[in-house]
């Protein structure tokens, strides 16, 4: 009998949200039957119509909708009898119904300040280690599981640099994702600034995109900052670069990382909670201390310098992605999760 799952996902546009459409597809491919609550107009919603049935709701605290997804999403679980309701992120969890014969998960993407919204919840899941202790110093009692994250399946193609008035012989630098403090653009942004001849794609949108536009005015380097937009799937222009950037303040994991390493691009990142996990200095990529911009700059330089270490950490990366990160793996381990085979990792 195949398992029956019902995701709850109120989340936007992001690598989390990537990754929540990788992972449904990789269940759809192994017979999972699903069913899924996402907000209205979501630009991935068109990704997992083929997975299942889809319900649309803000699912705002205080709203009529609210009560009545809640008495459809009881309604939903009556019939579907699902093994399995997981929610992702604490909006989604405070949905979770009390429900027998299904075990109740909440995925965590990002470090919790609280856990009140998951009192209905069996088990936590989340993508690095810090996840889980930060839920045991919270009080959290019942079980901690660790599963990360698998990149996409990318198409090889790339974004030619002419399209966006690069040249050739130019260093190639990329970075992607929201434009938010937190996420460190302007750190790129300065560090490119510093290097003549490097050019920067900047892919994604959010609050920060004037700033960082006047930031890079400033530096006189707006002819070599290039505001790439939004792209539901980034890899082409990655691939068409020489080194890829992750310059966050706070990064949970960094899936944007994984996608990099997917296309065989070296990476240089900060010194955040995910990529501190995962990669190795010198071996799998370049680590830099956070907001040092001389030390990005100077990364930059020593990979644009050295083809043995590019070679090394490319390889590098794509070893880490098959012993720590496969999709096969990682799929399997929410299957087993799904069917009830709960264990704790000593967390």
């Amino acid at each position: 009998m195949a398992l029956k799952v019902v995701h709850a996902h109120f989340g936007k546009d992001g690598g989390a949200e990537r990754f929540f459409v990788n992972l449904v597809n990789s269940l759809h491919e192994h017979g999972v039957e699903q069913k899924f609550i996402i907000r209205p107009n979501r630009s991935w919603r068109g990704d997992i119509e083929q997975c299942g049935e889809i319900i649309e709701n803000h699912y705002r605290r205080v709203s009529l909708s609210a009560v009545l997804l809640e008495i459809r999403f009881r309604r939903l679980l009556r019939e579907f009898k699902p093994n399995a309701i997981m929610s992702w992120m604490p909006r989604a969890s405070r949905l979770m119904q009390k429900f027998d014969g299904a075990v109740k998960i909440a995925r965590m993407g990002d470090f919790p300040r609280h856990l009140k919204h998951f009192g209905n919840c069996d088990i936590l899941v989340g993508n690095v280690p810090g996840i889980g202790r930060r839920c045991r110093e919270l009080g959290w009692e019942k079980p901690v599981q660790i599963i990360s994250n698998f990149p996409r399946k990318t198409s090889g193609n790339k974004i030619a640099r002419s399209s966006l008035s690069t040249p050739d012989g130019a260093l190639l630098v990329t970075a992607a994702g929201r434009f938010v403090p937190r996420k460190g653009f302007d750190v790129v942004v300065r560090a490119v600034a510093r290097l003549d001849n490097a050019h920067l794609w900047l892919i994604g949108e959010g609050q920060e995109a004037e700033n960082l536009m006047q930031l890079a005015k400033q530096a006189g380097a707006q002819s070599r900052i290039h505001f790439v937009g939004w792209q539901d799937d980034p890899s082409p222009y990655v691939a068409a670069s020489d080194i890829f950037c992750m310059p966050s303040r706070h990064e949970p994991l960094g899936n944007v990382i994984l996608e990099a390493w997917n296309v065989g691009v070296p990476v240089v990142s900060a010194r955040s909670e995910g990529p501190s996990w995962f990669m190795r200095d010198g071996d799998n990529g370049l680590m830099v201390a956070i907001d040092d911009v001389d030390g990005f700059a100077r990364a930059f330089e020593r990979l644009q310098g050295d083809e043995a270490l590019r070679k090394r950490i490319v390889q590098g990366g794509r070893e880490t992605l098959a012993g720590q990160f496969s999709k096969e793996s990682i799929t399997r381990q929410y299957m087993k999760l799904f069917s009830g085979e709960i264990e704790n990792h000593g967390i």
